[in-house]
Order: structure tokens, then C-alpha cells, then sequence
């Protein structure tokens, strides 16, 4: 009993809180960004790997870039680093575009399951187009001949920076809040039925194991009894036929 509890344990509790990172990053298109994982110590040895999360039902690694060593990797757009000096590993992303928002993976590859860290990413319109009026330079502010026309500048600009965020409502970044809260609740739950159901799998078949040993075991005791039976009557039979012709 003490080595399934032992083996529950390792398979449950495999490194509670091991890899840590960002849970939601926002920027605009076109810009880069950059994120680091950090990892336990244990974790120091093993391959590292950013990939993205793909499938529905059963989620899976797109496009995934794998390093186990100090050299910086980069593939397409995206670069990463390992620095096991500071237990961490660096990713970037270059020249973002609407189509890189989604669900990303921070892993670390394990005998088993692997360590992993869900990072949700969300790529806004770029500014370029957003704002309707341009900004106004800033030199008339150093000017003091005319200062009727520099207090009419200093009285505008509060007007044009408070009405710069105007084409991001806050209902937007409410549905991004929930969409990033409901990623966050599904991934928690299909890790937990997983490190649940592992357990469960794993001692159902040390008990059909354990119940095809006993089986083997009895068939082959049965199978020697009727051998020995089978012997003792051929020895009976071999007597009498003795005693007979006696």
C-alpha cells in the first residue's frame, strides 16, 4: 500500500508553482514582446520549449521551439533564451499582428507530464490609425513672443490626450478580462482531471496486473496437482497390472 501512496503522490503533486510566468500580456500591432519563465532549480538540466495551445478538446503544442542550452534560438518571429544562471528563459516576439492573439505554453520537458505555464496574449489595433487628429508639436510651447497662442496650446492639449483613447472602449477589455478568466478556469480544470485520472489509471492496472500474477500462479499449482494425479494413477495402474500376472 505504501508504494501506491508513494507513487500517487508523485504523480499528483509533481512540482507544485515549478514554472512561473506572465498570465496575460496585451500590445499593439506591429510592436514586440518579451516575457521570462522562471523555473525551480530541480528544472535546471531540462529542455525548455514556447509553443502555442492548439485544439479544443484536446490541447496540444503548435509550432513549438525547443532549447536546452544557453544560446539564444529564434525561429520566424519569435526568439528564446535560456539562462540557467538566473532559472529563467526569455521569449520574444517580434512584429505582432492580430493573428498572434490566442494561448501560449512556457514548458519544460519532464518524464511524464510536462511543466507548463499558460501565457494568453492579446494583440490590439495598432496606434498609427487610431487617433484622428494628429499630435501638435510641442515647439510653440518654447516660444514666449506670442503668448496668447502658447496658453491656447497648453489649453488644447488636456482636450487631445484625453481624446486619444477613445477608439479602445472599456467594454472590450471586459470581454478580453472574461475570455482570459475562462482560459484560465478550463486549463486548471483539464490539468487537475488529468493529474487525477493519471492516478486512477495507473492503479487500475497494478491491479489487473497484480490479478493476472495470482491467475497465472493458481493455473500453474492446478496444473501440476492434475500432472501429479495423472502420474499416480499411471503408477496404480503399472502395480495392479503386477500384482496380477503375480
Amino acid at each position: 500500500m505504501r508504494p501506491l501512496v508513494l507513487l500517487w503522490s508523485c504523480l499528483v503533486l509533481p512540482g507544485y508553482r515549478a514554472l512561473m510566468g506572465p498570465k496575460a500580456i496585451r500590445e499593439f500591432e506591429g510592436g514586440t514582446v518579451s516575457l521570462q519563465c522562471t523555473y525551480r532549480e530541480e528544472l535546471r538540466e531540462n529542455k525548455k520549449y514556447w509553443c502555442r495551445r492548439a485544439g479544443l478538446f484536446l490541447p496540444r503544442c503548435s509550432d513549438a521551439i525547443y532549447i536546452d542550452d544557453g544560446q539564444e534560438k529564434t525561429e520566424g518571429r519569435v526568439s528564446i533564451q535560456d539562462s540557467p544562471q538566473e532559472l529563467m528563459f526569455h521569449v520574444t516576439l517580434r512584429n505582432l499582428s492580430m493573428k498572434d492573439t490566442g494561448k501560449y505554453w512556457c514548458g519544460v520537458k519532464m518524464l511524464g507530464l510536462d511543466e507548463t505555464f499558460l501565457v494568453s496574449l492579446t494583440v490590439l489595433p495598432g496606434p498609427c490609425c487610431s487617433s484622428p487628429f494628429p499630435t501638435p508639436p510641442f515647439q510653440p510651447l518654447a516660444t514666449t513672443s506670442l503668448q496668447p497662442k502658447s496658453t491656447t496650446w497648453q489649453t488644447q492639449l488636456p482636450e487631445l490626450r484625453t481624446s486619444s483613447p477613445a477608439p479602445y472602449p472599456d467594454p472590450t477589455s471586459t470581454e478580453d478580462n472574461r475570455l482570459i478568466t475562462s482560459s484560465r478556469s478550463k486549463s486548471r480544470m483539464s490539468r487537475s482531471v488529468v493529474r487525477i485520472l493519471a492516478p486512477v489509471l495507473v492503479l487500475l492496472t497494478l491491479l489487473l496486473a497484480t490479478g493476472l500474477a495470482a491467475l497465472g500462479r493458481y493455473m500453474l499449482q492446478w496444473r501440476k496437482k492434475a500432472l501429479r494425479a495423472m502420474q499416480t494413477q499411471r503408477n496404480e495402474k503399472v502395480y495392479l497390472s503386477h500384482l496380477n500376472q503375480k
